[in-house]
């Protein structure tokens, strides 16, 4: 029997970069600050819960193996990207360095091409001066989004299914609008600790808020921050 701990990945500022920044930039613009700052508090406790799962668990971390969305590299390159989330504050990358001082051994997750034409996507449109360029382009982009993470999806899973070997344990840090689920091998017994169904909910309910959805997002916010 292999395991795998499935984490859906809230994605902060951190996380993002420069994407981050521009997309907190749009939705204080969009939606104000009192909306944005709901949200980061939400996020912050995401992290902690999960933080404070992997710090009590019944599991033996020595070996245990760690995929994390957009690793396109391990080894010594692979640990500096941690270190560099780090810096920027990822709460993402402070939980899996925690984990490989324990002893966890990071694995080159994903695919540098399928990465990087999403990150070029992105970049053409937080970059483009025109309003009508840039729809052009994010409508190409939402096009093309579902086979690029079909794509990175099926690759993560078999990078899964060939380094995880029998009586062996993973944990994947992965974005919540992935499915890797559906590609992973059927001999594998996942635990997903949080619901990526809510997950998403809660993230639709973000980019576009509402009083009307004010009780439905508060309900997902205190889901999101328990332990």
């Amino acid at each position: 029997m292999r395991t795998l701990i499935y984490v859906p990945i809230i994605h902060s500022v951190a996380d993002m970069g420069s994407l981050g920044e521009e997309l907190k930039r749009k939705s204080v613009s969009e939606f104000g600050e009192n909306i944005w700052n709901k949200h980061t508090n939400t996020v912050n406790g995401y992290w902690e819960a999960i933080k404070s799962y992997f710090e009590n668990i019944d599991l033996y971390i020595k070996g245990t193996k760690v995929y994390q969305d957009g690793m396109f590299v391990d080894g010594e390159i692979g640990l500096k990207l941690i270190s560099d989330g780090i810096k920027s504050g990822s709460k993402n990358s402070i939980i899996v360095s925690k984990l490989i001082e324990r002893g966890a051994i990071l694995v080159r997750t994903e695919d540098f091409q399928l990465v990087k034409a999403e990150y070029d996507f992105l970049q053409k449109i937080i970059k483009s001066k025109s309003n009508i360029k840039k729809l052009i382009l994010l409508l190409r982009y939402k096009l093309s989004k579902p086979g690029l993470l079909r794509k990175r999806d099926k690759y993560i899973a078999g990078r899964i299914a060939e380094t995880l070997a029998s009586g062996e344990s993973g944990i994947l840090f992965i974005g919540a609008y992935h499915n890797v689920k559906r590609h992973l091998p059927k001999d594998l017994t996942l635990i997903e600790l949080k619901e990526i169904a809510k997950i998403r909910k809660y993230q639709k309910l973000m980019q576009y808020p509402s009083k009307a959805k004010a009780t439905q997002y508060e309900e997902l916010a205190r889901y999101l921050v328990k332990r």
